[in-house]
Order: structure tokens, then C-alpha cells, then sequence
């Protein structure tokens, strides 16, 4: 047994945890114009990104878009699993490459036709306008609003595939007992279908607040220059600052953050589950 597991471990250490190693060691560097990186030891990039209001306003930024996508994510996700779950013929084939298809597209070109749908010359407002029921375009775009949509398109197929697959283990008879005793149907859904369903609850909304976390494209094509986010922002230190040390601090800060939420959360709903 160890021998087979050997070369998955080999692979990961290869691969994940040596180049976390390396750009742990390059946060702990010091920052200078004129030899872009210093070696040292010192947390001083970790202190000026907590004591920063510019930068805690990022991870805020970044905690409250992520944390509302993946509740609108749940919320849209649910009812559109649940149906697929039950689906049975020859449409549910269909059905399931329909929820597919969207991860066939690349983030950045989404995030275009989100904006040939939002802009001020975009199809809303084009439509609008020719109905005469606005003056002037709407600004859809460059605010949380155009993120949150952009980055609930990204994520969810993942929400519905993570739930359907759990939902389909859920007896149909269950629910038809509920009912035949009496149960409304949101009374069905509350305490039959929901309790059954709270793992992939679970595995769905890690996934999907760990891709709202490190959402990038969405980020800065839909949210504009003035609008912020931590994947960003860990981009603009690197490429755009040459400031690695501290970029590779604000990258840890995002992953450490993000691993604390997950864990947290998969725990807490866990002991629901237990319950």
C-alpha cells in the first residue's frame, strides 16, 4: 500500500508544497527599489499588510464578495440540482452537458460577454433605451454587483454538479412518505431533503468560496480599476511593484484565511450533520 501511495505523495510535494515552501521564504525577504529583494528573516511584510486600512479594506472586500457568492451561488444551485437529480430519460444527459458547458468557456471570456451585456452600450441598456424606459444607461458595471454576477456564473456548475451528485443518493421514497403523512412540500424540503443533503451543502459551498476567494478575471474586468480584490492585489506586487516579498505575504494571508473559513466551515456543518 505504501508503495502506491508513494508516488501520488512524491507528486504533491513536487508540486504543491515545495514552490509554498519557496514563496514563504521569499514573504520573509525585505523589499528594496534598487535590488528588488533583500534576503532576510523578518515579518515586517506580514505586519504592513494587517496594519494597512488599504489593505485590510481588500481582505474585507474580498471576504464579504466571496462570502455573498457563494450564497447566491447555494441559493440558484439548490433548486437547479435537485431538479437534475430527479430528472430521468434521455433529457437528463442533455441537462447535466447543459451545466457543463459553461466550464468549457475560459474566465476571461465570460467575463467579456459580461461586459458586452452590462456596458453602458451593452444589450440591457441598448434594450432600455430603445423601449424608452431610461433616459440614460444604468451603470451595471465597474461595482460589487457586476463582480458578484460575474464570479456566480464562474462558480456555478460547480454548486449544482457537487449537489446533484448527493441529492441523487437521497431515496425518493423519503420524501413521498413525508408527504403522504402530511408534510408541505417546504416542510419535505426542511426536514427531509435538506438534513440528507447538508454534505454536499458542505463539499459545494467550500469549493465554491475557495474559487470566490482567489477570483481574479471577474475581479478587474467587472469591478474596474478602483475596485479591489486580494488575487489582484497579490498580482499588482508582483508584476506590477516588483515588490515579491510582500506579494508573496499577501499571498499566504489569502491562503491562510481561506484554509481557517473552509475548515471552519466544513466543521461546523459536519456537527449539524452528526446532530
Amino acid at each position: 500500500m505504501a508503495a502506491l501511495v508513494l508516488p501520488a505523495s512524491l507528486l504533491v510535494l513536487l508540486l504543491l508544497v515545495a514552490p509554498m515552501l519557496l514563496l514563504f521564504r521569499i514573504s520573509l525577504n525585505e523589499f528594496s527599489p534598487t535590488q528588488m529583494m533583500v534576503e532576510a528573516t523578518s515579518a515586517a511584510n506580514y505586519l504592513r499588510a494587517v496594519q494597512d486600512p488599504y489593505y485590510r479594506q481588500v481582505l474585507l472586500t474580498t471576504l464579504a464578495v466571496a462570502t455573498g457568492s457563494t450564497l447566491l451561488a447555494l441559493g440558484l444551485g439548490f433548486p437547479t440540482a435537485y431538479w437534475l437529480a430527479r430528472m430521468q430519460g434521455r433529457w437528463k444527459s442533455l441537462a447535466t452537458i447543459t451545466v457543463l458547458f459553461p466550464l468549457l468557456v475560459g474566465n476571461v471570456v465570460r467575463a467579456a460577454g459580461w461586459l458586452a451585456l452590462l456596458g453602458n452600450g451593452g444589450a440591457i441598456n441598448a434594450t432600455l433605451l430603445g423601449l424608452g424606459l431610461i433616459a440614460a444607461p444604468l451603470p451595471l458595471l465597474y461595482n460589487t454587483g457586476a463582480v458578484v454576477a460575474g464570479i456566480v456564473a464562474v462558480v456555478l456548475p460547480y454548486m449544482v454538479l457537487t449537489l446533484s451528485a448527493v441529492i441523487e443518493g437521497i431515496p425518493r421514497q423519503t420524501e413521498e412518505a413525508a408527504a403522504n403523512l402530511g408534510a408541505r412540500p417546504m416542510t419535505v424540503f426542511r426536514r427531509v431533503v435538506l438534513p440528507q443533503a447538508l454534505p454536499g451543502v458542505a463539499a459545494g459551498s467550500v469549493l465554491v468560496f475557495v474559487l470566490c476567494m482567489n477570483t481574479y478575471a471577474s475581479a478587474v474586468l467587472l469591478g474596474g480599476p478602483q475596485f479591489k480584490m486580494m488575487a489582484p492585489a497579490v498580482y499588482d506586487q508582483f508584476v506590477r511593484g516588483n515588490n515579491w516579498p510582500f506579494g508573496a505575504a499577501l499571498a499566504f494571508i489569502l491562503l491562510g484565511i481561506t484554509l481557517v473559513l473552509t475548515v471552519a466551515g466544513s466543521a461546523a456543518l459536519g456537527r449539524r450533520y452528526r446532530c
